[in-house]
């Protein structure tokens, strides 16, 4: 079904301006693309229509063009015709194939990867290429509706801009802004890193367990073992500095820190700020050679907006709650555009 091959790399100094290539590499984030690049030289390019694999978290993305890699990335190549429908199907099934792959040694990953045996659906001994078109398109509806039912009872329909965010979008574009470093413990009086717990020790239940990673935003597994659960309105760090902000209360592995306060109720828009600038101060910093652990994060500063020598709040819960809108607007309009496509289908199917 595939052919798996090793990608030629070259160091991110030689990326140039352009969007006509993805820069890939091993990140989980942005579905693997580093950046955007114009051309490089012809003998690293790698043709559309082929998937890459990410040999840190073993994820597999298809590659709608042309595409240059860096280190550590292995090129899927499909042996057969695969129709754009069938795509998402397959992306779902080599997926599939993540917890297998990191179980092994990365020298050993081509290997496993080519004796690996895959189901699909088949008709008359064929592959049933209608089916996998059909299926993924019953379930793209099915999401779709549900999409548009969540935007719709938390309020999330609504994007456009109060005259309180268009200012504060306005005020960072301008530049017009003073920044200060502040330290993680400056900010959150509770840093604590999690507790481990084995897969095999792990009781289903109810509570999100987080662990190292970015799929499904860490979240590996739900349990109900009796272990201390860590509060909502918090943020989590992994042993390779993957952040992400949590509104739920949560349990956490031995390689995810967390940090909240109990002394501030920080607004949501605020902790997302602090997410993303917590990131920042140490993306790059991290990795299997070099794990993250809380206890070492104490001093490390975020930069953060000031007014009058003070943390200004209000300008990031402006600031975050009109990005949100931003974004959600292209979602919105998304779900409204594919609501409309899926009545047109309907509507002509019964006249």
């Amino acid at each position: 079904m595939f052919e798996i091959e090793n990608t030629l790399s070259f160091n991110t100094d030689k990326i140039i301006d352009g969007t006509e290539y993805d820069y890939v590499t091993r990140t989980s984030l942005n579905q693997g693309i580093l950046c955007t690049t114009g051309f490089v030289n012809s003998e690293n390019i790698n043709p559309a229509g082929t998937w890459s694999l990410g040999l840190l978290q073993m994820d597999f993305f298809y590659r709608e063009k042309p595409w240059y890699a860096g280190q550590f990335v292995r090129k899927i190549i499909p042996k057969i015709e695969i129709n754009k429908a069938s795509r998402l199907f397959f992306s779902t099934i080599l997926n599939k194939q993540k917890q297998r792959l990191l179980s092994v040694l990365v020298r050993d990953v081509d290997k496993i990867f080519r004796d690996t045996k895959i189901k699909l659906p088949t008709k008359c001994g064929q592959i049933d290429f209608d089916f996998m078109t059909s299926f993924v398109a019953e379930l793209e509806a099915r999401r779709v509706a549900e999409l548009n039912n969540y935007l719709l009872v938390t309020g999330l329909k609504d994007y456009v801009l109060t005259a309180e965010e268009e200012k504060a979008l306005s005020i960072y574009k301008s530049g017009n802004i003073d920044f200060k470093g502040y330290e993680f413990e400056d900010i959150f009086d509770k840093i604590k890193q999690g507790r481990r717990l084995k897969k095999d020790d792990q009781l289903a239940g109810k509570i999100p367990f987080v662990m190292a990673g970015v799929t499904n935003t860490g979240v590996a597994n739900y349990i109900s073992n009796p272990i201390a659960k860590f509060p909502g309105n918090s943020i989590t760090i992994d042993i390779f500095g993957n952040t992400f902000y949590r509104n739920y209360a949560f349990g956490a592995g031995d390689d995810t820190g967390v940090y909240w306060s109990e002394t501030i109720n920080y607004e949501k828009e605020c902790m997302l700020y602090f997410a993303t600038t917590m990131a920042k101060a140490i993306k790059g910093k991290f990795s299997y050679g070099k794990k993250l652990r809380s206890s070492q994060s104490l001093k490390f500063k975020m930069l953060l907006p000031v007014r009058k020598g003070k943390i200004d709040f209000e300008f990031m819960k402006n600031y975050i709650s009109a990005i949100q809108k931003l974004v959600i607007k292209d979602v919105v309009l998304y779900a409204d555009s594919k609501i409309e496509a899926t009545k047109s289908i309907v509507s002509k199917k019964w006249l």
